[in-house]
């Protein structure tokens, strides 16, 4: 506001309300095109208003989280434990590593012995 008053122009394109519509259209268009599963679209024609319903995980999600649970889904069965699936599930501790040795300390210089008077 300031550089308004004082007659400074900003700095940088201001977009119009068209340019701004397409380039987010097309940042959403590309966004959805690159999901595997589609979200749900719904268009209220009576306010104008669009909903997406994005699915329960997505592809990346599935990744880096535990698996949602599933309301309706049966207990699973205990499984017996066996040497080799203990040690899957219960991997033993990493070793520790042995403590660094300290760098050794600089010996400062030595005085030179005073000279003798002759």
């Amino acid at each position: 506001m300031l550089r308004y008053l004082f007659g400074k122009k900003p700095e940088g394109k201001i977009e119009t309300q068209r340019e701004t519509f397409e380039r987010q259209v097309k940042e959403l268009t590309a966004t959805i095109e690159a999901m595997p599963q589609k979200p749900k679209v719904s268009i209220d024609p009576n306010t104008g208003t669009i909903t997406f319903e994005a699915p329960e995980q997505f592809a990346d999600e599935a990744l880096a989280l535990p698996a949602p649970v599933v309301k309706d889904a049966p207990a699973p069965e205990a499984e017996s434990t066996s040497p080799v699936t203990e040690a899957v599930t219960n991997p033993a501790p990493p070793k520790a590593m042995p403590p660094k040795a300290a760098p050794p300390k600089a010996n400062p210089p030595k005085a030179a012995p005073p000279k003798a008077a002759a």
